[in-house]
């Protein structure tokens, strides 16, 4: 694999910009009998501070190994303190002296700069430097062109020209990247071309390059109909298999599930990938197992898959088995509180909702509102809406959090607008007591009624003391503004608390 993979390292900023991934040699020589190898050798035993004392004299004489591992630490702080320009100034004398992996670096630094100057000057580097290497040089230029690191927005097609160049250079992360392109991977899915993705893992994978294996071998079953072929799509995930890409048994078990119908095959496949460690095969093994898909239900085998996916580290399966705790006649407390705390901590927005009610229950010997109200928070942010519900009613209740019907009213109609019942209800709350805004009883009374469909029962006593306290004309104000809520024109059905009122709808 070539020096450079811009997938972690465009995305990281300042002097942290151009991380290497952790499989590229960040320090190798480009000779073994580079006079800066002892130098070398110190700082990949982490001994830095001798390794940038052992560099800096053949520095001083020209050596571009030693001015590359004086930027290298200059840049990372490793055997001295984090300097960004002297990182530049190394990385840049070590360039002028054909040392690619500077030239590569110092562009690095400078795409991530908020100075469009700088900017500029990494991106003629890269220009200059594909002249002659245009495999590595094209690469990091088409993710750059990708991520809007050299015009304000990113550049579809100039990536996938980058990346062309790239790989017809003879680079094959670049064709992969191609293929991962065109099949929407990276967004630009109005670009997304899947026929040319295909064509593009299929060449790589005929080339040899592993990595295109399994994702042909997916595509080929798995993907549109018409692209499907099932003699060459085995093909390929038997060779993905070869070289331990055990996710290849999950596409097939998926092949067999959703395509051919055959539960039976399906779980044989699932069943393989467990055993070869696939953690996606262990939950589908125990999925099956449970809910007797192809046979006799069998919940000790389903209980064994998901345990040994949860001791891989697999969220789902630590949240699955706090679900099936919950379920016993007397749970385990600890053990569900563990079980969901570990899917919380891996992304789980259910988990980390329940997470906050399991705080505020008490459960673990008192109610910690303050702990409920982080993990509401959290799923919160990725748009939970039983969570932006919950953290809304502490933020008017004050529990955990203070006081702040603003922060209620926006969340509450977050969570509103994504169809939430009692969220929906809490608006109607607000407006008809004028808490955190002016009293709208027009809105209130939409909002009631909106709640009411949406299924909650609570809203209907709202709405009962409601209705009697509108005129006819602003009942028919609030019958408008219920439709207005219920037509779809915009990320928004039902107004924030806090937002100005019409005076005239007002009490």
């Amino acid at each position: 694999m070539k020096a450079i993979l811009l997938a972690l390292a465009l995305a990281l900023p300042l002097h942290a910009a151009n991380t290497l991934t952790p499989e590229t040699p960040a320090l190798a020589p480009d000779k073994t009998d580079s006079p800066a190898n002892e130098a070398l050798e110190l700082f990949r035993q982490g001994r830095h501070h001798s390794a940038v004392a052992a560099a800096r004299p053949l520095a001083e004489k020209g050596d571009p190994d030693a001015l590359f591992l004086l930027a290298y630490a200059s840049e990372t702080g490793q055997g001295t303190e984090i300097s960004r320009e002297n990182a530049l100034s190394f990385y840049l004398k070590a360039a002028e002296k054909d040392h690619k992996e500077a030239t590569y670096r110092r562009a690095l630094i400078l795409l991530n700069s908020e100075d469009d100057k700088e900017r500029e000057d990494g991106k003629k580097a890269l220009e200059d430097a594909a002249k002659t290497d245009p495999s590595t040089a094209g690469r990091i230029l088409g993710e750059a062109w990708l991520r809007g690191l050299i015009t304000k927005e990113p550049d579809f097609e100039k990536g996938a020209e980058w990346w062309t160049t790239a790989s017809e250079a003879g680079d094959s992360t670049s064709l992969l990247l191609l293929a991962r392109l065109y099949s929407g991977d990276f967004g630009f899915r109005e670009k997304a071309d899947l026929e040319k993705s295909v064509a593009l893992y299929r060449k790589a994978a005929g080339l040899g390059e592993a990595s295109a294996y399994l994702p042909l071998g997916s595509r080929l079953l798995n993907g549109a109909e018409e692209q499907r072929n099932e003699k060459e799509g085995r093909e390929w995930l038997a060779k993905a298999i070869k070289e331990e890409q055990f996710a290849a048994y999950l596409a097939i078990g998926d092949y067999e599930e959703n395509v051919k119908k055959n539960g039976k095959a399906a779980l044989d496949a699932y069943l393989k990938g467990a055993e070869a460690g696939q953690v996606e095969c262990m939950l589908r093994s125990a999925r099956f197992l449970y809910q007797g898909i192809a046979g006799a239900k069998d919940p000790e085998g389903g209980r064994k898959w998901l345990d040994k996916a949860a001791e891989a580290g697999s969220p789902t399966a630590h949240f699955e088995i706090a679900r099936l705790i919950t379920e016993d006649e007397k749970p385990d407390l600890m053990k569900l509180y563990s079980h969901l705390a570990a899917a919380a901590d891996g992304g789980i927005a259910l988990a980390q909702n329940d997470l906050g009610l399991f705080y505020l229950s008490g459960k673990l010997g008192f109610a910690d509102a303050p702990a409920a109200a982080a993990w509401f928070t959290r799923a919160a942010k990725v748009g939970h809406a039983p969570a932006q519900n919950n953290l809304a009613t502490l933020y008017e209740r004050g529990l955990g959090v203070d006081v702040n019907l603003n922060n209620a009213g926006e969340l509450y109609s977050l969570a509103a607008n994504q169809g939430h019942g009692p969220a929906t209800t809490a608006l109607a709350r607000l407006y008809a007591n004028g808490a955190g805004t002016q009293p709208n009883l027009v809105k209130a009374w939409a909002l009631a009624t909106l709640a009411v469909e949406r299924g909650d029962e609570d809203a209907k006593k709202i709405l009962g003391e409601l209705s009697p306290r509108l005129t006819p004309d602003l009942l028919e104000k609030a019958e408008k503004e219920l439709e207005a809520m219920k037509t779809p024109k915009s990320e928004e059905t039902a107004a924030p608390a806090t937002e100005e009122t019409d005076k005239k709808d007002k009490e």
